[in-house]
């Protein structure tokens, strides 16, 4: 799964991906510093395997990844091909979910494209760049709908009844994730491939003096109220102090969180907080030879579950043994919770709760 990031040049984005991957992709105080999309695949924080590693004296942990994707600075006039638009939104549509991160803090050492901090601004040119390019892409498919529908075709009559009112809803200035769609309605525009609809968070990127006050800062406030009208998160971080921290060992990592009174990076809150928008779950594996964390959408039934870890664990599937986590962890091993009756076994219709610690049975 992989998550653009997104903003206007300068706010951060290249600064918060060197946190992210620790991989060192180039951060410079002028546009365009970033062209090419840099990419970086990184652990979901859960502590569950890290007590199951402990408990099974595991041999390997693998924790569940998502891919963070690095996107060039735009620019207003980006959906008409300025500051290199076109490519840049390009790689948006590649993307599964948006962080889009907006400037809080007020640095004159640090270019601003608009020469002023202005939040709302700020994400509205971006909003309205990514409208503006939806708008092109539905009046293209309803071109090409109604030809669809003159010729009796009922899909593309339902199609083209969908797209109109579409596009009044983009011409306001609302993002596609906001119109209201039957879930029928959504499946039929899924090859209009629009960028409004893909679920987003925004990133209030604060500076390391305003880290005290950040949960009453202004600027954060007005991010969190202009989210809140699309039901979206908001996560606040210092990008700067993110990346000081991505280079530090755990021990000087904790001390340096505590003398900024942070309980936990902001990083993993950005980077859980991105699992869950794209409405992901991790159900386990565990044993001496590795602790697991498999990733799966939420409702995921129990074949399906398996099939991730083996195509043939889908194809012969028999029955899932299952146990919480939480039961696991109170009575230290499966024999014992077992003992106790809290060991179920599962069948087809089983739908995988995160947390789910499960062997699956089956015969190819």
């Amino acid at each position: 799964m992989k998550i653009g990031i997104v903003g206007l040049p300068n706010v951060g984005k290249s600064t918060l991906f060197n946190a992210i991957t620790k991989a060192g992709a180039e951060s410079a105080n002028y546009p365009f510093c970033t062209i090419e999309p840099n990419i970086g695949i990184v652990n979901v924080p859960d502590q569950r395997i890290d007590v199951l590693s402990k408990l099974y004296d595991t041999d390997k942990s693998t924790y569940a990844t998502i891919e963070f994707v690095d996107i060039a600075g735009l620019v207003k006039g980006a959906s008409k091909g300025e500051g290199l638009g076109n490519k840049f939104l390009s790689h948006i549509r590649e993307t599964d979910a948006i962080a889009h991160i907006v400037r809080c803090f007020d640095d004159e050492k640090i270019i601003h494209v608009s020469g002023k901090i202005d939040p709302i601004e700020d994400i509205e040119t971006i909003s309205l760049e990514l409208i503006l390019s939806d708008i092109e892409a539905v009046d293209k498919a309803i071109v090409r709908f109604e030809k669809l529908s003159k010729s009796g075709d009922k899909v593309g009559k339902s199609t083209l009844e969908v797209l109109n009112r579409l596009k009044v809803h983009l011409e306001a200035s609302n993002p596609a994730r906001t119109f209201i769609f039957q879930e029928e309605e959504k499946e039929l525009l899924k090859d209009v491939f629009l960028l409004t609809i893909k679920p987003i968070i925004y990133v209030a990127n604060v500076s390391e003096d305003q880290i005290p006050t950040m949960d009453t800062d202004k600027n954060v406030a007005i991010v969190r109220e202009y989210a809140k009208k699309e039901g979206a998160e908001v996560v606040t971080l210092c990008a700067k102090l993110e990346e000081d921290l991505s280079e530090l060992e755990d021990d000087d990592k904790a001390m340096m969180m505590q003398d900024f009174g942070i309980n936990e990076s902001g990083l993993d809150q950005l980077i859980k907080a991105s699992y869950s928008l794209l409405g992901l779950i991790s159900y386990l594996t565990a044993g001496k030879q590795e602790v697991r964390a498999w990733t799966i959408k939420k409702g995921t039934k129990a074949p399906q579950a398996a099939g991730k870890i083996h195509s043939d664990f889908e194809r012969g599937f028999i029955k899932a043994e299952v146990i919480s986590y939480d039961d696991l962890v109170k009575y230290g091993s499966t024999v014992a919770a077992k003992e106790k009756g809290l060991v179920r076994l599962e069948g087809k219709e089983y739908v995988v709760v995160d947390g789910d610690v499960i062997l699956f049975r089956f015969n190819v």
